[in-house]
């Protein structure tokens, strides 16, 4: 038999995979098995290569198995591979705590490691509750979150998200958060331009904290580009006025930057290009170059000192049990130093103008009614006309046609609905993204074609 037909097997006999409906295994979806990775190319049991246009779920940042990574985290597993942080400290989470704090925007003061994205988020959640408990203002119990937002899959990121393929069927189940208009371009007035769109959706902003600011703990917000949304971007004014209107009103502000952080904008936290810092900074995804889970809070000094107090029950008494894991953090430290030694983000502005560049031809398509990009993270936006932006018919699946006819060429290019985008390792050199591009072209060209 077939390596490659055996381990299909053994894995649809056990497997339960994520973010999938199984049923569509083997046939609707393909199961490709993988049995290495070297920088921007995967390769399954049968030596066909596919390059990565999408990071693994946007984790990866210098290609797979990058080797100085690896030996870091290979060299601690001889050393400590775990112990609990309550009550515990080591030299690989002390470290990357130091590390974290001087590259973050300024004020931020105090690191918390959990496991994951979703769980940095539950963390700054709970954390910014607790402590407008702990100050006394007791009415503070609801949070306010963008539409089309997303912010993960546990029950309290799920209750700050706005898309219904993710959130209807746990309804019942979630918190009910205020809803500010997204200042999504996309969805701009005619006449108005990036920064109009954002500054009216800012407007709307302060007139929903003018209602209820005394019972709002934090706004919440992915700074710059709503991922899952659909690669939805947005100006940086609104990040500034958002600070301002936090600060005005009296609430945390929360910044996800658990997709867009270590330089997938062009900086090395997107925050950084409205010049602000938040009350939290949620970091997961490309924090450890895509070696291990992980994922940090940081926060201010001024939220660490609300949990001071002899009472524990005044404590954050939230844990993971591998909280802080020395082998993620030894990954993290390693990837931080890449940043340094390689120049990452001048390398990574002169591979957004290649992705551009390439990205233009596919720009003329009848059906792209837009190509948009900010930084490393390019998207397009497949329609049924582009003059009028008439959706393409959800029957269609075009997006699931793109992505099979891709993979089939060597390409991953999972979309999020008709959306197609490219997120790929910053190793990626000019012959990769010429590949990309032309994979790309005759992907669209198949989804929306004829069949």
């Amino acid at each position: 038999m077939n390596p490659a037909t055996s381990w299909r097997e053994r894995d649809l006999a056990v497997l339960w995979h994520p973010c999938t409906q199984m049923r569509e295994h083997p046939g609707t979806l393909p199961l490709v098995p993988i049995r290495r990775g070297r920088g921007v190319w995967l390769e399954d049991f049968d030596g066909k290569r596919y390059l990565d246009a999408v990071s693994s779920w946007w984790t990866n940042l210098f290609g797979h198995a990058e080797p100085r990574i690896a030996a870091a985290v290979a060299a601690q597993a001889r050393e400590l591979e775990h112990v609990m942080l309550a009550g515990f400290g080591h030299e690989p989470a002390i470290r990357l705590a130091e590390e974290l704090l001087r590259v973050a925007p300024p004020g931020l003061a105090k690191v918390f490691f959990a496991d994951n994205g979703s769980a940095a988020i539950e963390v700054a959640l709970k954390m910014s509750f607790h402590a407008w408990q702990n100050v006394g203002q007791t009415r503070r119990t609801r949070f306010v979150t963008l539409t089309n937002s997303y912010h993960g899959e546990t029950l309290g990121a799920l209750s700050l998200g706005d898309i219904p393929l993710y959130r209807r069927v746990y309804a019942p189940l979630l918190l009910e958060p205020l809803f500010a208009p997204s200042p999504d371009a996309w969805n701009a007035l005619p006449g108005e331009d990036a920064e109009a769109c954002a500054l009216r959706c800012a407007d709307a902003l302060d007139a929903l904290l003018a209602e209820h600011a005394d019972s709002v703990c934090a706004l919440i917000l992915e700074p710059l580009v709503q991922c899952a949304g659909g690669m939805r971007m947005f100006h940086p004014v609104y990040l500034r006025r958002a600070r301002e209107l936090c600060d005005a009103h009296g609430v945390h502000l929360i910044a996800d930057e658990i997709a867009v952080g270590f330089g997938r904008t062009g900086t090395l936290f997107a925050c950084e290009q409205a010049g602000i810092a938040p009350d939290f900074l949620c970091l997961s995804k490309g924090l450890t170059g895509g070696f291990m889970p992980l994922s940090a809070v940081l926060t201010t000094q001024e939220v660490y000192d609300a949990f001071l107090d002899d009472s524990r029950e005044r404590a954050f008494l939230h844990s993971h049990s591998y909280t802080g894991n020395p082998l993620a953090c030894a990954a993290a430290l390693a990837s931080l130093a890449i940043f340094d030694s390689d120049d990452v983000l001048a390398h990574n502005r002169a591979t957004a103008a290649t992705l551009a560049r390439h990205a233009a031809a596919i720009a003329q398509h009848p059906n792209v009614a837009q190509v948009r990009q900010t930084g490393m993270i390019l998207a397009f936006e497949l329609v049924a006309d582009r003059a009028t932006r008439t959706p393409l018919d959800t029957a269609r699946r075009a997006g699931l046609r793109a992505y099979r006819h891709a993979l089939e060429r060597g390409v991953v290019l999972r979309p999020l609905g008709d959306v197609l985008y490219w997120m790929p390792p910053y190793c990626i050199d000019e012959e990769d993204v010429a590949f990309l591009a032309d994979v790309t072209a005759t992907a669209i060209a198949h989804a929306v074609g004829g069949d």
